[in-house]
This record gives C-alpha cells, structure tokens and sequence, in this order.
C-alpha cells in the first residue's frame, strides 16, 4: 500500500493510508543499512501487519522533492509562516531568516499575521505592505475570532503545508480551526504513547483532506541560515532584483559599494529598512561563519 508518514516517535513511523486510517510502522532494517532515515512527510510504500490492530512495515521511501533539516520533514508544498500582528511584537528578523531559508531551499512560502485584531487598521495594512513588496502573499487572520481561516483553508488545498513561526502566535490554534479533527486519526496512538495532542513537540502531519496535509511544528525561537554563501544572500530577498540594474559592479553584494541600486532603493524607501536592515545583519553572519 501507498500513504505518508505524519509522525515518528520512538522507532515508530505512523503512516496514514490517504484515505482514513493511521498505521504504526516499524522501517526495515535495509533503510539503516542504506543510510536512509524516513522523514515525516516521506510517501512510503507499507506492508500491514495486523489490520485489527494496525500496525505495519515501511517497505520503500519514495523519491522526496525536498527535504528541510529543522523541522526535518519531507515533500513541503509550501510554508506558512505564522506570526502575530501583536502580543508578542513580529521580530521581522526572525520572520526574514524564515523566508531566506525557504527561498535558499526554492520552497514557496506565504506570511500570515494571526491576532489581527489586537493593531490597527494601519498597522496591518504597513506589516502586510513590507511582504507584500517583496512578492510575498500576505494574509490576516484572527483566530480568536475566526476571521480569515476559510482564506487560509483554500490556500492549502491539494498541498501539503508546514507552519513555522515562534511560540505563541497561534500556530496550535490555527490548525485546530483549519483541521477541527487534526489529530483523532492518531488518537488511540496518542494514547499508547502517553502523549498530549495538543502539545506539539514533534513534527506531525494533520490529514485535512484528499492531499492536503498540515504540519504543525515546534515553535523556534531563532533561525541560522546555513548553507548558503554571503554572495548567494541577495538573490533570497526577490525585491532586490529589480534594483540591481543600478548596481555599477558585477557581483555587487549590496554591502559597501558606493554605486549600489539595492542601497539606493532602501535609502529612498523604495525597498523598506527592515528588510535591507536584516540582509545586512544575515550578510555578515554567513561571512563571519565562512571564516570559521
């Protein structure tokens, strides 16, 4: 049989079928032997061993798309990145190195600020206009009053969709109004395990519907961005693209050239600070890194 696997804990690897039913896996041994670790998000072909008590054997990894290091998850569609409009204050520096990491992995990624009705009309409108410049999607939403989920509920349809973003923005309470039963395929394994569903301390898929899935992973607090050399930088803030044109050099890194489009931009407002702000920050964090 064919299905994905939406949770692994202790050696277990919890495949659901697609349909509506979540088996507990063990991997075969050829997968250590072959240096192969599945991943939550793998689509994995599986033997069942015992359909009353539903359990199995992962018995092939399929050919990932992608694969993210923290979370460490496989075959994303896209990202939405979660945080709050308010309550705590949006660390754009943290959002920033969040969409560096997915543009540097090619991963589309859209913003959504939750908690929209603790700011202003204008304040949410200079919050979405700062993505919304660069290219991004942007959406608004208030989970404690519902407001924006049917939005958000199209935008994951046919997509497997991995939130990311700081504790305490609501990502937990984002998926429960997307997903009212996530969970309740894995509840008698939740029990088994003496694990709170609702506490996320690993990454877990969440069945929707017919090929969408929601994954709800542990709040992070910080985002290095590895992998990636100071020159590559530029090319993961898209709106610098159209600037660069009035860049006098090849190569130009944005830094401290005196004739730069992109510096210009930002100086004149065309490109807003915080972004040119934390690419400066990112910029000289990966070239102090290259040193080392």
């Amino acid at each position: 049989m064919r299905g994905k696997i939406v949770k692994g804990i202790a050696g277990f690897y919890y495949v659901h079928d697609e349909i509506s039913r979540v088996y507990a896996c063990r991997a075969r041994g050829v997968f250590r032997n072959r240096k192969i670790k599945p991943l939550v998000g793998d689509d994995v072909e599986f033997e069942i061993l015992d359909e009353a008590e539903g359990t199995g054997n992962v018995a092939e990894v399929l050919e990932r798309k992608n694969a993210l290091i923290r979370p460490a998850v496989a075959n994303i569609d896209q990202a939405m990145l979660v945080f709050a409009a308010a309550d705590p204050v949006p660390n754009l520096n943290l959002l920033d190195r969040f969409l560096v990491s997915m543009e540097a992995q090619k991963i589309p990624a859209v913003i959504c600020f939750n908690k929209k009705e603790l700011v202003s009309d204008e304040e949410a409108v200079r919050l979405s206009d700062i993505y919304r410049r660069a290219g991004y999607e942007v959406h608004l939403s208030s989970a404690l009053h519902g407001d924006g989920i049917c939005e958000l509920r199209s935008l994951l349809r046919g997509k497997t969709t991995a939130l990311a973003g700081p504790s305490g923005v609501g990502k937990s309470t984002l998926t429960n109004l997307l997903q009212p039963e996530a969970g309740m395929e894995t509840g008698a394994i939740s029990e088994k395990i003496r694990r709170g569903r609702h506490t996320t301390r690993h990454s877990e898929l969440f069945f929707v519907e017919r090929e969408t899935f929601l994954m709800d992973t542990p709040g992070f607090s910080t985002v290095f961005v590895q992998n990636l050399e100071p020159e590559e930088l530029g090319a993961c803030f898209p709106e610098f693209a159209g600037y660069t044109r009035g860049c006098r050099f090849l190569g130009c890194v944005h830094m401290g050239e005196r004739e730069c489009g992109v510096k210009a931009a930002a100086a004149g407002g065309e490109i807003p600070a915080s972004r040119y702000e934390n690419y400066r920050l990112i910029y000289e964090e990966l070239k102090e890194m290259r040193r080392y």
